[in-house]
């Protein structure tokens, strides 16, 4: 990208005295409010790497039993209001009812979007501490919850009864959380991240019958499990209630395929529709931006592994997804990291994270 280019995304020079690593004077205008895209932490890994002290992270993955999550801090908030971003999904709420009143305070200050990524009870003992959490996010005033619940399932689960296992959990815990938040009336978006199928989590969410738990529904993750995009989209699309935009780009190699986020335009996908898709299904939908600049990843779908953990994937939906990687393959090399140190990876990230802001607020409303 070239300075002007920067400069034009931002609609402000301020953004690239941040990016610059000097700090703005003042922030950049937010020009859609709340409803202007956000950030997911996710798009600023390397930044947020970068910035971290000693001790500030969480032990573990929120997935794990073991997990830990981080002190509330809200300097990824000021970022992203920096950038002129209209909200941001952040960590755990904060605990201290001083700091509860100080971050509602800036939410409305700033008039941004918030999600929270609280953890879900594992048990009834852990279910207090998951009502403390839900309380501070409704105070605080933030658009939903948003959960991550599994890895990749062609990665992390060997067998069927493994993924059968990992689902049932899921179910357990969503199941301890439902009461909490229909309660308070606090939304929980459940993300689709590469877990379950489409149809597999419609389902569930049909089961559940809740008003306060749907999906966070992410534009691309599902890709991995041979779905075109729109059919993810609209098999979910009645339990959405906010999304990770993000682009992708696929190419093939020997044992399946890459995939990867791409900056916006770049990719396969058909942002304007399902932007308008989402809109139309509810004129206040949050979307946080996702760009993860990262090695592309692999989906080894020419292997027998690859498969164990599926029932049944329809041979039509396979074929749909053949097609787009067959002609709709990107052109140019996937973004990596390889070789990169620190700060060329950091400059890598802004600069795609740049171009898809200037992309959004020039193309899709955002």
């Amino acid at each position: 990208m070239t300075r002007r280019d920067i400069l034009t995304a931002a609609g402000s020079a301020a953004l690239f005295t941040q990016i610059a690593g000097t700090a703005s004077a003042e922030p950049v205008p937010n020009p859609k409010g709340p409803l202007g895209m956000g950030g997911a932490p996710t798009s600023f890994s390397a930044r947020r790497s970068a910035n971290a002290p000693a001790g500030g992270r969480g032990r573990g993955s929120a997935r794990d039993a073991n997990y830990v999550a981080p002190p509330f801090s809200d300097e990824f908030f000021d970022y992203c209001h920096s950038l002129g971003l209209g909200g941001a999904e952040m960590g755990n709420t904060p605990s201290d009812p001083a700091a509860i009143a100080k971050f509602k305070e800036k939410v409305q200050a700033y008039k941004m979007h918030v999600t929270f990524n609280v953890p879900l009870p594992r048990n009834e003992a852990d279910v207090d501490r998951f009502e403390a959490s839900v309380k501070a996010a409704k105070e605080i005033g933030a658009h939903s919850l948003h959960a991550a619940l599994t890895g990749r399932r062609y990665e992390d689960m060997k067998t069927l009864a493994d993924y059968t296992a990992s689902f049932e959990n899921n179910q357990r815990m969503v199941a301890l959380a439902n009461p909490v938040v229909t309660k308070h009336k606090v939304r929980l978006a459940l993300e689709n991240h590469k877990g379950w199928a489409a149809v597999e989590q419609a389902a569930w969410m049909k089961r559940l019958g809740s008003d306060y738990v749907g999906v966070h529904f992410d534009f691309g993750n599902n890709v991995s499990f041979m779905e075109d995009p729109m059919f993810t989209l609209e098999t979910l699309k009645p339990w959405i209630f906010g999304a990770h935009i993000k682009d992708m780009g696929v190419q093939p190699y020997d044992g399946g395929f890459l995939l990867s986020e791409v900056p916006f335009g770049d990719g396969f996908l058909d942002l304007r529709k399902m932007v308008d898709i989402l809109r139309a299904k509810d004129p206040n939908m949050i979307f946080d931006l996702e760009m993860i600049t990262r090695e592309p990843l692999k989906v080894p779908i020419f292997t027998d592994q690859y498969w164990v953990t599926f029932k049944e994937t329809p041979p039509q939906q396979v074929a749909k997804l053949m097609e787009i990687i067959q002609k709709k393959a990107s052109k140019k090399p996937l973004p990596s990291i390889a070789g990169l140190d620190p700060a060329a990876r950091l400059k890598f990230e802004e600069e795609n994270n740049l171009a898809c802001i200037k992309y959004a607020r020039q193309n899709l409303g955002l």
